[in-house]
């Protein structure tokens, strides 16, 4: 079995997805899902970070906003205030990582690149603030394009798709278009997994996520501790991390060429041992 050979250039890096790479997640946020509320001081924030990377990490994602679901918008005042100052310490603390920027905010976006950071990671697309595609064709980084239907605040509200594997490659199909018409030429695809979907969906999406495949660009998958295991599962949170594992064995399984994970180490030995069988 052979992943779909790609690259990105990150700050003049050509990245390889031949063998699987992981983002690993750093929440800067009081109400993340999973994490909310323990990486807020300097100094946690550092071990955290310095732990991902030890235990594996290709990229931090560093998000100072929360997208779970029902999660309230903060001001862009807030969003800058949360995450700049700890962008700057990490990037002269680790000079060498790539950090990639969870932002729907194309001025948190700008403002990350320019002081170092490599990628912006939008889980809307550039649906909610329409200068993102732009600003990013302009700044000439990386876009993750995340499909999600609504907004944080009111995806889980009766989600319904006709086809959705359907639906999703159309959408995915326009905005590569848009992102190829304003000069980006460095693309990931996210299905967003719990983003306007049902449990089922999630489901659905990750039994055919092949299909993406079809759209030539990495593919990245971000299961890490969702509803869509520990609901599955009837365990809380803090015990779905050998059902992510298994989600992300299956991933693998299926020519994914990413994993945006909480627990690095895990996904790491995931993607050791599957390497062995190809």
């Amino acid at each position: 079995m052979k992943f779909i050979n790609m690259t990105i250039n990150c700050k003049g890096i050509l990245i390889d997805f031949s063998k699987p790479k992981i983002f690993g997640i750093l929440n800067l946020t009081p109400d993340s899902f999973y994490d909310g509320g323990k990486y807020i001081g300097t100094q946690s924030v550092i071990n955290q970070c310095n732990k991902m990377i030890t235990e594996g990490a290709d990229f931090i994602d560093i998000g100072a906003q929360s997208s779970r679901p029902g999660a309230k918008e903060i001001s862009l005042d807030e969003e800058l205030k949360r995450l700049l100052p700890t962008l700057e310490i990490l990037l002269k603390k680790f000079p060498d990582v790539l950090f990639s920027i969870d932002t729907y905010r194309s001025k948190v976006a700008e403002e990350s690149i320019n002081m170092g950071a490599s990628i912006i990671n939008d889980i809307s697309s550039g649906n909610i603030d329409p200068q993102m595609m732009s600003t990013i064709g302009r700044l000439k980084v990386p876009l993750i394009l995340m499909h999600m239907k609504g907004t944080p605040s009111v995806m889980k509200e009766n989600p319904f798709y006709k086809d959705i594997i359907t639906e999703m490659i159309k959408y995915f199909s326009e905005k590569i278009n848009e992102a190829h018409s304003l000069g980006i030429n460095d693309l990931i695809i996210d299905p967003g997994f719990g983003f306007g979907k049902t449990i089922e969906d999630n489901y659905t999406i990750l039994k055919n996520i092949e299909l993406f495949q079809n759209l030539n660009l990495p593919i990245m998958v971000g299961v890490s501790r969702k509803s869509m295991i520990y609901k599955k599962l009837g365990v809380n949170i803090e015990n779905s991390l050998n059902g992510t594992s298994i989600l992300n064995t299956v991933a693998l399984t299926k020519k994914v060429q990413i994993l945006r994970v909480h627990d690095v180490k895990e996904a790491k030995e995931c993607i050791d041992l599957f390497q062995e069988l190809k």
